[in-house]
């Protein structure tokens, strides 16, 4: 099998789980992978639960259609993201966007804090997350929610869109989906603990935890 026919077969088996455990739904969502010569993306209107390897979106640099069906509307995010991390020097090997239930709730609370959402209730959402900002809201498919996701991307490697869902790239898929679903879980714990006193995470706890290696 060739390296791209392995993305291929790993961008599909990744979306079924999530989708299978509620992660997404309906036709919601996509992952993006890059490649040697390009990068595969899900098509537009594909539920992330059937998705066929051979029918998967494969664009060029410039965000052209190479081959399969046409791209999710919100490749641009991807592309983005892609681009502003690369200026970066960390280098995305795959972007997940999700519109998973307790990131989104999180994203249209009035009270929290644009610069950093969720404040850091554990060691693995420091340590795959790390400070998380809030992309202000613009419909699905305007081209300026990429322009606002630029602003971000080169300096966070996870962001969140204002009544929308998260957007996270990673070296790796695997590495991507598994920053993608700490942070889903930790939304849904500060929504439990909406109410309560929080012991967050220290100062010199957080720094002791970005000086080791990320899970």
């Amino acid at each position: 099998m060739s390296a791209e026919a392995k993305i291929r077969d790993e961008i599909c088996r990744t979306a079924k789980s999530m989708f299978d455990r509620g992660l997404t739904h309906g036709s919601t969502g996509n992952l993006s992978a890059r490649l040697e010569d390009g990068w595969l993306l899900t098509p537009t209107g594909s539920t992330l639960g059937s998705l066929d390897p051979s029918r998967l979106s494969k664009l060029d640099w410039n965000g052209r259609l190479v081959s399969g069906d046409p791209p999710s509307k919100e490749n641009f995010l991807h592309l983005a993201m892609y681009e502003e991390r690369a200026k970066a020097n960390a280098v995305a090997g795959a972007v997940v966007h999700l519109h998973s239930t307790h990131s989104v709730a999180v994203s249209v609370l009035e009270d929290i804090d644009a610069e950093d959402v969720l404040p850091p209730i554990t060691a693995y959402y420091v340590m795959r997350i790390g400070s998380l900002p809030l992309v202000p809201y613009y419909a699905p498919g305007d081209l300026e929610l990429a322009n606002a996701v630029r602003r971000f991307a080169g300096r966070h490697h996870a962001v969140l869109l204002a009544n929308h869902g998260p957007v996270v790239a990673g070296a790796s898929l695997q590495s991507a989906a598994d920053a993608i679903e700490e942070l889903e879980e930790t939304a849904k714990l500060f929504l439990l603990l909406q109410g309560r006193r929080l012991r967050v995470l220290t100062g010199e706890q957080i720094r002791t935890l970005r000086a080791r290696p990320k899970p």
